[in-house]
């Protein structure tokens, strides 16, 4: 679906003290862009909305996060979210950041010197098309990017049937191990999962899709 260029989005989220408009700049530090440096840093990557981030990092203070998107229009949704969600418990957000990225340039912005102790990735574009499966944000090249930095687990959300099971190939590739692997997320608990359902997921699920949903981690080195 083409976004609609919103020309108030930009300014918008340039007054924000919590936006990142320039993340390349930040590549080996982005843990130092909070007051607590020393709390574990969780990323999600292709925010969209906010649906999600804006629900998780008010609930967890101990924890800093970064939401990443490649549109302003989206992350002003987000950045609007975010306000009311802290507003809503007299807080301010100061465990949180957003950034404008293209996912597909992570390693511009992101290297060895930086540190995510978890990895969102919540029902990003599946790329059906052959010719465009490399863009996909579980793709085995973009897989290999995120080890870098990454120091704990990916949690992978998705609707897409296709998507999924081709996943799990890309993480073979890239040397993941799958920890745990579910086909209908809702029916299902595990221990240690939390999931906090968005409008986007809500949609999903009332149209009768299964919520497919995996957590895995790099393979740790002999």
């Amino acid at each position: 679906m083409r976004i609609r260029h919103k020309p108030w989005a930009k300014p918008e989220l340039e007054a924000c003290p919590f936006y990142i408009a320039a993340p390349q700049e930040q590549i080996g530090r982005w843990h130092t862009l909070f007051d607590e440096p020393e709390k574990p840093l969780y990323v999600e990557l292709g925010c969209g909305k906010g649906g999600f981030i804006s629900q998780i990092a008010p609930a967890h203070p101990e924890i800093n996060f970064i939401a990443m998107d490649i549109k302003n229009e989206m992350l002003v949704l987000a950045k609007r979210k975010l306000e009311e969600a802290y507003s809503a418990k007299r807080e301010t957000p100061d465990n949180v950041k957003i950034a404008i990225q293209n996912i597909e340039r992570l390693d511009l912005a992101w290297n060895e010197n930086d540190r995510a102790d978890r990895i969102y990735i919540n029902f990003c574009n599946p790329w059906p098309k052959k010719k465009h499966k490399k863009r996909r944000l579980t793709h085995t090249r973009q897989l290999l990017n995120y080890k870098k930095f990454l120091r704990g687990e990916i949690w992978f959300k998705t609707d897409d049937d296709e998507l999924f099971e081709e996943s799990f190939e890309y993480f073979a590739e890239a040397g993941y191990t799958i920890k745990f692997r579910t086909y209908d997320l809702h029916s299902e608990t595990a221990a240690g999962i939390e999931n906090f359902v968005t409008e986007h997921e809500k949609m999903f699920t009332d149209e009768g899709k299964k919520i497919k949903f995996l957590i895995a981690e790099p393979v740790k080195e002999q």
